[in-house]
C-alpha cells in the first residue's frame, strides 16, 4: 500500500479532544457533522484548508487521551489517508487500523506544512522527495496492514466471515 498526499503538519501531545472536542462529539452521531469541527481548538483553518488524500504529520504522543473511535473517523471524514507521528497513544493507534486509517511512526523532524510525502505502508519507508528526506518506519504487522488494505476491521469481517487472521497467501483471496 502506497499513500501519498500534502502534509498538515501538527506538534507533540495532540490528544484525541483536540482532534475532535468533547461538545461536538456529544452533539451528534454524524461523522461527516462532527469533522466539520476537527481540530477546532488548535487550528481553525484545518477543515477549509484539507483536501482529500492529505497526511497528518505530527510530534510524539498524537492521539493520547480519551479512547473514542471518533478521532480517527472524522481524520478520515476530512479525507486524510495517513497519519505519521514518531509514537501514538495506543488506542487511538488500534482504533485506526480498526478503521482503516495508516498510522505510521517515525521520525518526523523536518518535514514541513504542505510537503508532498509519500508512505510505503508495507515496507515501512516514508519519503519526502522535495526535501530528499527518506526515513524507516516501523513496519506494520501482516494483520494490521490486512486490515487497511480490508478497509478496516469490520470490512476484513464482512470479506473473510471471521477473524482468523491471515497467512501471507489467505490475505490476497
Amino acid at each position: 500500500m502506497i499513500v501519498r498526499g500534502r502534509v498538515q503538519r501538527f506538534g507533540a501531545d495532540i490528544n484525541t479532544d483536540y482532534i475532535i472536542a468533547a461538545q461536538h462529539k456529544a452533539a451528534s452521531l454524524d461523522v461527516a457533522r462532527m469533522a466539520r469541527h476537527t481540530f477546532e481548538d488548535i487550528d481553525p483553518g484545518f477543515v477549509d484548508r484539507v483536501q482529500a488524500g492529505d497526511v497528518v504529520v505530527a510530534g510524539p504522543n498524537f492521539g493520547c487521551g480519551s479512547s473514542r473511535e471518533t478521532a480517527p473517523r472524522v481524520l478520515q471524514a476530512c479525507g486524510i489517508s495517513a497519519v505519521v507521528a514518531p509514537t501514538y497513544g495506543r488506542i487511538f493507534f488500534r482504533n485506526a487500523i480498526n478503521v482503516g486509517l495508516p498510522v505510521i511512526e517515525c521520525d518526523t523532524t523536518g518535514i514541513e506544512q504542505d510537503d508532498v510525502i509519500e508512505i510505503d505502508v508495507e515496507h515501512g519507508r516514508v519519503t519526502v522527495e522535495e526535501r530528499g528526506l527518506q526515513r524507516t518506519a516501523t513496519p506494520l504487522p501482516d494483520v494490521m496492514r490486512a486490515l487497511l488494505e480490508a478497509g478496516g476491521l469490520a470490512n476484513y469481517l464482512r470479506r473473510h466471515g471471521d477473524l482468523v487472521l491471515p497467512s501471507s497467501d489467505r490475505i490476497n483471496n
